[in-house]
Order: C-alpha cells, then sequence, then structure tokens
C-alpha cells in the first residue's frame, strides 16, 4: 500500500512535465511563425479579375521578398504610394515581363509579347505565354483602338508588368500604373493558399 502513493505522484509529476514541454514547443512555434511572417513571408489577397485565369479574385496568396530580385515571369506584389488614382494605392499582383535595361514590343495584332536587350527585336525573343495570357474577346482590346505595335523601354531600377487577363488589366500600358519601381515591390508570390499551388 505504501508505493502507490510514490506512483502517483510520479504519474502526475509526468503529465505535468509533459504539459509544460508541449506549451514551450506550441509558444516556439507561434514566435517561429509570427518571426516568418513579419521579416519574410506576407498575406496577400488577389483583388480584380485582372489575373484571371492564374489567380482570381479572393484567392490568397504567400509572398516573400527574402533574397529576392524581380525575373521575367514572377507573379509579384507592388504597392504604389504616389498614383494619382486613389484605387490604385493599395497591394496589386501582376507579371513581371521586363527588368531594367531592357525593352518590350507588344504585337496587339498577333497577340505577341517580345522582350529584348536592345531595341532591335527577333523572333526568338518572343515570349510563350501559352501557359498564362488569357484574352475574353480573343484578341487584345488596343486592335479594336487602332493599335498595332507598341515599345517600352524598361528605365533603371523599374520592372514592365502585365496582368494575364491582357484585357482587363490595369498595368505597364496604363498611365497611371506605369513601370513599377523595385523599391514598390512587396515581395514574388510563392504560394497560393486555396487552392493550393506552389509558384516556382
Amino acid at each position: 500500500m505504501a508505493n502507490k502513493k510514490p506512483q502517483k505522484a510520479n504519474t502526475t509529476s509526468s503529465f505535468a512535465a509533459n504539459l509544460i514541454e508541449y506549451v514551450e514547443v506550441f509558444v516556439f512555434a507561434l514566435v517561429f511563425v509570427i518571426l516568418l511572417m513579419t521579416f519574410f513571408l506576407r498575406l496577400c489577397s488577389v483583388d480584380g479579375p485582372s489575373m484571371n485565369r492564374t489567380l482570381t479574385h479572393g484567392e490568397k496568396l504567400l509572398i516573400s521578398d527574402f533574397f529576392y530580385r524581380p525575373e521575367t515571369g514572377d507573379i509579384v506584389v507592388f504597392h504604389l504610394s504616389d498614383s494619382d488614382v486613389e484605387y490604385y494605392n493599395k497591394p496589386i499582383v501582376k507579371r513581371v515581363i521586363a527588368t531594367e535595361g531592357q525593352f518590350v514590343k507588344i504585337d496587339y495584332l498577333n497577340k505577341a509579347v517580345y522582350v529584348s536587350n536592345d531595341d532591335a527585336f527577333e523572333a526568338n525573343e518572343m515570349l510563350d505565354e501559352s501557359a498564362y495570357a488569357y484574352y475574353d474577346t480573343g484578341a487584345f482590346d488596343e486592335v479594336a483602338e487602332g493599335k498595332t505595335v507598341e515599345i517600352f523601354a524598361v528605365p533603371e531600377h523599374h520592372l514592365f508588368v502585365l496582368g494575364d487577363n491582357r484585357n482587363n488589366s490595369a498595368d505597364s500600358r496604363n498611365e497611371h500604373i506605369g513601370m513599377v519601381h523595385e523599391n514598390c515591390v512587396l515581395g514574388r508570390a510563392v504560394l497560393r493558399l486555396s487552392p493550393f499551388h506552389v509558384f516556382k
């Protein structure tokens, strides 16, 4: 009979030790997530139809700017702070088409986008956009406006961006957005939470 009391005490002590250990693990995990979300990752919502059909309105993205340097093809989130239109002074999701020092040629008639290091564009400099570019009317709306070709030069420390939904996107073609300064970039989309998808 005398031996049972210490066993009960040991059981209580073991439970308390396990509980403390679980609490420590939980607190450590919580602090880790807070630090991760503060310094390395951010949560962002897609607003509007400009990235259809790649991304749709309301989808949640995890973005990161940790050692990030923008590259053609990346989906980025940027925040303009000096736009003359209040609607654009918010996080905006677009795709990087070209970076500083590059030239962009949009052949509206043939739905072709070229990126070159000079203003002479070769056939092999046409981007393969078959996986993401979407035209709701089957063509660029600019054709109906009488535009056939447009060429843009990307200044130092700037990006040329387009929405995947080419006829319903305010992007670098728009005077209120224009070329996006790298300092405005909040980060690159690395993960879509629902439906789950990792961006490479």
